[in-house]
């Protein structure tokens, strides 16, 4: 296990829960230190008593023999990380939710130009960290590039009691879903912060749900797949709950913080605030109609107050609930 925030170490607690060793990097020494010393991550996931089975280390060289590996650092330091591992033939699960900022590549993208030796698979669903830990029941989307053969190798390794992997070919629609549910999830908190009630959300969701599909579609994503765990499912989980730190985020732009003063001294990744801007970036060069996508990336840059994004929105021209431009 690559990473060791609150994703990762979640993840190795519920891998370990049936006595198997998990191995997990840190990139922080005390992190790494605590885990081994109190079986604790009081800095990423507080009140959770790892298993005997995980052991850290911050030395990455460790993991370079091994033959799975869960990628479960931000998206944003993905291709600094793989840098400086050894590439070879191994099963690499991307577990990071976001869009490269600059590039516009999605973390399959970058796997594969730092690690060509390796299969990319993506793990990617409804999963808040501290629910996954406890040993709740979750499903998720394991989408595999190496197709059944590659979810022959990783799905007893991965599945467990309480963690349901569902089979999938399409790495694109499971990347795309975990990239913009996290941008349209900062859009449904700034509702909650302004205190414009369940209607409001409830339709934010669901006119996102359509960007979603608009963008997933043109650059190659299955609608079936947007509509599953790693699309819908995971949609609908992160803009219901101040749990999810992108919801939590949109609700202190809300309440009228700025996005520098609501992401101050957090030790966990909103990956939202990073994707927004190229996601509609990306959008606008494609043709594609985001409008929801497009005013959180001018909330974030601080371009326009949250209460006249709103406006905005309810401004638009009227039309057809369906079509590439509604």
């Amino acid at each position: 296990m690559i990473g060791a925030g609150a994703w990762g170490t979640a993840l190795a607690q519920v891998l370990a829960s049936d006595g198997s060793a998990v191995l997990l990097w840190a990139r922080e020494p005390e992190v790494a230190d605590e885990i081994n010393r109190a079986q604790a991550n009081s800095a990423f996931l507080p009140g959770a008593s790892l298993a005997p089975g995980i052991r850290a280390t911050t030395d990455l060289a460790e993991l370079a023999e091994l033959p799975v590996l869960l990628v479960v650092v931000p998206a944003q330091y993905l291709a600094a990380v793989l840098a400086g591992l050894p590439d070879g033939p191994r099963d690499l699960v991307l577990c990071a939710k976001g869009i490269e900022a600059g590039s516009g590549r999605l973390m399959a993208e970058i796997a594969a130009a730092a690690a060509p030796g390796a299969t990319v698979a993506v793990l990617s669903g409804p999963t808040f960290a501290h629910e996954v830990a406890a040993g709740l029941p979750t499903a998720v989307t394991l989408a595999c590039a190496g197709g059944e053969a590659q979810w022959a190798r990783l799905a007893p390794l991965i599945a467990r009691q309480a963690l349901r992997p569902y089979y999938s070919d399409d790495v694109i629609g499971a990347e795309i879903g975990g990239a913009v549910k996290n941008v349209l999830a900062i859009a449904c908190g700034v509702v909650e912060g302004l205190g414009l009630g369940q209607n409001a959300r409830a339709a934010l969701i669901a006119r996102g749900y359509a960007e979603m599909l608009r963008f997933g579609e043109a650059r190659g994503a299955r609608a079936e797949t947007l509509a599953g765990l790693c699309g819908l499912g995971d949609l609908v989980l992160t803009c219901s709950s101040n749990s999810s730190r992108n919801f939590a985020l949109g609700r202190a732009l809300g309440e009228g913080r700025s996005a520098a003063e609501a992401l101050a001294g957090k030790a966990s990744v909103a990956e939202g605030a990073a994707t927004a801007p190229i996601l509609a970036d990306l959008a606008r060069r494609s043709g594609v109609a985001m409008p929801i996508v497009d005013t959180v990336s001018r909330l974030l840059a601080g371009d326009i107050p949250a209460r006249a994004a709103v406006a905005e929105l309810l401004a638009r021209p009227l039309r057809a609930e369906q079509g590439a431009a509604a």
